[in-house]
């Protein structure tokens, strides 16, 4: 699945006296960053790995909605209704669409949070812009739900400290205690990184280096890609299928 435009996104809404709160104890970033517009965040399994991203977005009326990819957006509801008990927070679907496009913000919309070259994301019928959403994301090795994150995925090796998915001085969420491991008591060997590509293979190709398993070439664009890579083995010429590869300095 790769989601281009907006048009493969649900949006749900998050509301109740306790909406809030409630969403800062499970996802993985804080939610007092929505007084400065999105915020990129993730919800994990108890061991730490990838369940699904999104933003949420600040409304005006004090809900919250939450802009994921449309695959995902039934687990992620049947998991916030089991972890809601007796919050007082409502959470429903809505028909709310999304918008993308490059360039200047227009009126109410918010700035992608991941990085500036995403442009921004609208929630209130702004027209999308054309863009080479592929291109730009291999330009700033940003993982795609569905692509480069899948429920193997551990959100640090993904880069998510780099495109402000995750903050270490919130608290408790769900997963926390592995993330903070990752982060505090291991140096990462593995991990999404952009490289140089001669020629083409599907995605989820294997990448070998000197005959050794090296990692996994996921999306490609205009001669780049990217890649999930066991540093040790990125060094030098690697192959995917038919294509040669090189990590990108």
């Amino acid at each position: 699945m790769t989601a281009t435009n907006g048009t493969e996104r649900s949006v749900l809404r998050v509301s109740g006296p306790e909406a809030r709160d409630f969403l800062q104890n499970l996802v993985t970033n804080d939610l007092g960053k929505l007084s400065g517009g999105l915020v990129y965040t993730a919800l994990l399994t108890p061991q730490g790995k990838y369940r699904a991203d999104f933003f949420l977005v600040p409304r005006t009326d004090g809900s919250i909605l939450i802009d994921v990819a449309e695959p995902l957006a039934a687990d992620l509801t049947k998991a916030l209704t089991l972890y809601k008990l007796r919050a007082k927070v409502d959470l429903e679907p809505t028909d709310i669409t999304v918008s993308r496009g490059t360039g200047a913000a227009p009126e109410g919309a918010f700035a992608d949070p991941r990085d500036a070259s995403l442009g921004w994301r609208g929630y209130d019928g702004q027209p999308s812009t054309e863009a080479d959403w592929d291109a730009l994301r291999v330009a700033a090795c940003v993982p795609e739900s569905g692509v480069e994150l899948t429920p193997d995925t551990f959100i640090l090796e993904a880069g998510f400290e780099r495109l402000n998915g995750v903050d270490f001085k919130k608290g408790c969420y769900v997963g926390q205690e592995v993330t903070a491991r990752m982060k505090h008591k291991t140096e990462l060997r593995k991990g999404l990184a952009t490289v140089e590509v001669s020629g083409g293979a599907p995605v989820g190709t294997a990448i070998e280096s000197s005959g050794k398993p090296a990692g996994t070439l996921y999306t490609q664009s205009g001669g780049m890609g990217i890649a999930y890579l066991r540093f040790d083995r990125a060094d030098g010429e690697m192959t995917a299928g038919e294509a040669t590869l090189r990590r990108a300095s």
